[in-house]
């Protein structure tokens, strides 16, 4: 088991509008634009990249969704004390 990985995600205040970001994801937009459009991390201007990160030190939900993601793979949204993620493991 890896424990680097590098990721991106979208954080967003509401489950409703982190639900609806995902299926906009699921119907084929791109990951990175909606980062741009929605995110309130400053992370939206690289398209929501975090860059390269190991276990512990990002918040404990996070780091959970994140380490079990495949390359490629988007999560469902993921609830932390800053608000709903989508994460998107990019290696």
């Amino acid at each position: 088991m890896s424990n680097k990985i590098t990721a991106s995600h979208i954080l967003i205040k509401s489950q409703e509008k982190a639900i609806e970001i995902k299926n906009k994801l699921n119907s084929g937009k791109s990951f990175e634009e909606l980062a741009k459009e929605n995110s309130l991390c400053p992370s939206k201007k690289r398209g929501g990249n975090l860059g390269t990160f190991s276990r512990g030190q990002m918040v404990r939900e996070f780091e959970n969704a994140a380490f079990k993601l495949k390359k490629g793979e988007i999560s469902e949204p993921v609830k932390t004390q800053f608000g709903w993620h989508i994460i998107k493991r990019t290696n």
